[in-house]
């Protein structure tokens, strides 16, 4: 069956230039023992029957919109090597995913326009619950994970209107700008100087019983103790004259939507400005009570819909524009999550909460989300552990350095492994 998704986030990236930057997200994730890719194939493809509105390749209407349709295909998985396909291309069946598999590695791509970190995840859950269970002759327990072959949550493939969020009125709170320290010159230098640009992540393993500990005792949560850390250590390296240090972490409203098990990247932005002088003289505890205040204040409803809300107004305008090159045009030019009016943080750190894997942990040494991005953390937690993944475009040590000298003096145990290479992919889609 075909849908028009024309008002959807799940097309709404797909207009966007990937000439910098790549819209796909990587979960990359070492077992244990070897990976038998043939398994592994089989398990992927039996755990797509259970997630249908990923099993789509792009056709271009008339009008120059992206629309996405069903793909019977199978999907792609293959041995990994130094060259990847591109999502969308005949190589992986004009899927916008697949999968590559080496040694005791197993990495699924997958368009961000069809989900986020917390639609991805499910989905990778349920790919290596699969796995184990066909590679091992095991049914592990886990009751948390969506087993093939078991039907969608009511909210699973539904999207906000823009009734939902025009529903609670004026926002609460806006949120003034202190004019946060922006990284230009690395971002300068990763995306257009091929001497320096080399895209990388480090992956940090934490005990999640140490973090979480240290966190309520400090008044923090797990996002605002590592958004804290991270400011702290941005304090050590940036210059003096930068007097202020900008957090940035993304919310997802979907369950003040009504839709809480929604697969679409439905996400708000918090933003949070960090005094120099605050950073060194506050208390960890004071630190983690404004980080928290100011979280449940710009995740407030009114809030967190507004900013939705703008996006699809950007939408709605896209509906009435013919062509695909204007179509393009306009988001590049509107898209409310870029340009002078949109905040931007000197960081950005996701948290894609937390996961129970059940007996699958197991099997499993680390688990870890890889996008796009400067200066961008994403923290995700599997069994005991939480991980926490540093993202750069450029090969610069001391921001790694600084933020293991915070996690010493803080006495957090942890462990990190990298430089690697970022290695993602990008899209192929039709052309008018």
């Amino acid at each position: 069956m075909q849908k028009s998704m024309k008002y959807s986030y799940n097309t709404f990236r797909l207009y966007r230039s990937e000439k910098q930057f790549s819209y796909v997200i990587r979960a990359r994730l070492i077992m244990k023992d070897p990976v038998d890719c043939r398994v592994l194939e089989a398990a992927v493809n039996k755990t797509m029957t259970r997630y249908p509105y990923f099993a789509v390749s792009v056709r271009l209407e008339q009008d120059g919109a992206y629309v996405l349709e069903h793909n019977p295909a199978a999907v792609a998985v293959l041995e990994k090597g130094t060259w990847r396909p591109k999502l969308g291309s005949k190589e992986v069946n004009r899927h916008l995913l697949f999968a590559e598999c080496t040694g005791r590695e197993i990495d699924i791509y997958i368009s961000h326009a069809l989900c986020g970190g917390k639609g991805f995840q499910p989905f990778v859950m349920s790919c290596i619950w699969q796995y184990v269970a066909d590679r091992y002759s095991v049914l592990p327990e886990a009751p948390a994970i969506r087993k093939p072959g078991t039907a969608l949550l009511p909210d699973e493939t539904a999207e906000p209107t823009l009734e939902m969020l025009n529903s609670t009125g004026e926002p609460i709170f806006r949120r003034q700008s202190k004019k946060p320290a922006i990284l230009g010159w690395d971002y300068l230098n990763g995306l257009y100087n091929p001497f320096r640009r080399k895209p990388n992540f480090r992956l940090y393993t934490f005990s999640q019983k140490e973090i979480l500990k240290f966190a309520k005792g400090n008044d923090a949560s797990v996002v605002s103790f590592f958004l804290v850390v991270a400011a702290k250590a941005l304090d050590r390296v940036l210059p003096e004259k930068e007097r202020v240090i900008g957090g940035e972490t993304a919310h997802n409203p979907s369950a003040s939507l009504g839709i809480p098990d929604t697969h679409c990247d439905l996400l708000s932005h918090v933003l949070i400005d960090y005094e120099r002088e605050m950073l060194r003289s506050w208390s960890l505890e004071k630190l983690g009570t404004m980080t928290r205040g100011q979280i449940l204040l710009q995740t407030d409803p009114s809030v967190s819909f507004a900013e939705l809300g703008r996006g699809f107004e950007t939408l709605e305008a896209l509906e009435g524009i013919t062509g695909l090159e204007a179509k393009k045009e306009y988001v590049k030019k509107h898209n409310p999550n870029s340009g002078k009016d949109a905040g931007h943080g000197t960081f950005i750190l996701n948290y894609t909460g937390r996961a129970d894997w059940g007996e699958v942990a197991d099997y499993m040494e680390s688990y870890a989300l890889i996008v796009e991005g400067h200066m961008l953390f994403e923290v995700s937690s599997m069994g005991d552990k939480i991980f926490l993944t540093q993202m750069q475009l450029i090969d610069e040590e001391k921001y790694a350095a600084a933020l293991q000298q915070v996690l010493t003096e803080l006495g957090i145990s942890f462990t990190v492994e990298g430089p690697f290479p970022r290695q993602l992919t990008k899209h192929e889609l039709p052309e008018a």
